[in-house]
């Protein structure tokens, strides 16, 4: 009898990746509620303060076995991290939800030009089809309507963010330093957070049930699906992490439905529908280019 197949490193990094991106997705609704009662800046610098501490505490090692320049690395992850989080918030004051949920979603779009640019390498046609077919995708999931002004242009730079974030990832995520860099990312949103929330306000949650909020986001949400991510990303190249973490709309939806009391469309079926099917092309394709080779950068 043969012995069972087992699943590579990079088909695990995609299943853990997906459990992520579900995580991230139920926590919509809680989180719409909090911040309703609380400023989101404040509640981004509570949630990753909280993650970033409670990460250290239980690895304190990890910190003091990460080099100088995997350190350096971490902080400008974090710092990638943090302005696609500011930029979206500032955003989001400005234009509709809808809107800015697509226009952050173009994320997946920058992902692979941004690693063509930065490692010089052709993307593959399958990871190009599973772009356009996940943004078409994310379109018919978020976008209803689209106007040009000051938001819009805010929440473009969150998108591109959030793509050199994954980019970066990708590139200098190891197996051996994904707990560390993970704390050093947190605990830098963490500071920039702190720092733009300071002049207003910085109070802590008003109530038990933003307590909860904060509590369930910082440490199911941030501190075990960053972790998560970033192991997951020192085994998958970045564009197939974005069009697996395009699933993350996906999953906002089915919660929303479930929990939020959403009204479930044909349009929402369809959009979900097209991700998943971008998922699979990138999955089933052939991979060249950027996604075959991975090059680390110097910073």
């Amino acid at each position: 009898m043969s012995e069972p197949r087992r699943l590579s490193p990079a088909a695990i990094a995609t299943v853990a990746l997906v459990a992520v991106t579900a995580v991230w997705g139920s926590t919509f609704v809680v989180v719409k509620d909090a911040v309703e009662r609380m400023p989101v800046m404040d509640f981004l610098a509570w949630r990753f303060a909280i993650a970033a501490i409670a990460m250290a505490l239980v690895r304190p090692s990890a910190l003091r076995k990460l080099t100088p320049t995997a350190r350096r690395h971490g902080v400008v992850l974090g710092l990638a991290l943090a302005a696609g989080y500011v930029a979206q918030t500032f955003g989001l004051q400005r234009t509709p939800a809808t809107v800015s949920g697509f226009i952050t979603g173009l994320f997946l779009v920058f992902t692979p030009l941004c690693a063509g640019v930065l490692l010089r390498r052709r993307i593959g046609g399958a990871a190009w089809l599973g772009v356009t077919v996940a943004a078409a995708g994310l379109a018919l999931l978020s976008l209803h309507g689209l106007s040009v002004g000051s938001g819009e242009a805010i929440t473009l730079l969150c998108a591109l963010a959030f793509a050199l974030h994954i980019v970066g990832l990708g590139e200098w995520s190891t197996p051996r330093d994904a707990y560390g860099l993970a704390v050093v990312q947190l605990a830098t949103v963490a500071v920039v957070s702190i720092v733009v929330a300071a002049p207003d306000s910085l109070r802590p949650p008003p109530d038990a049930g933003v307590w909860g909020a904060v509590l369930l986001t910082a440490l199911a949400a941030t501190a075990v699906g960053f972790f998560v991510q970033t192991w997951a990303q020192a085994h998958l190249a970045p564009t197939r992490a974005a069009v697996v973490m395009t699933m993350e709309p996906v999953f906002a939806g089915v919660f929303g439905v479930a929990v939020g009391g959403d009204r479930l469309t044909v349009r929402t079926v369809a959009g979900a529908l097209l991700v998943l099917a971008a998922i699979f092309l990138v999955e089933l394709g052939p991979r060249h280019g950027a996604d075959a080779t991975v090059e680390r950068l110097e910073v």
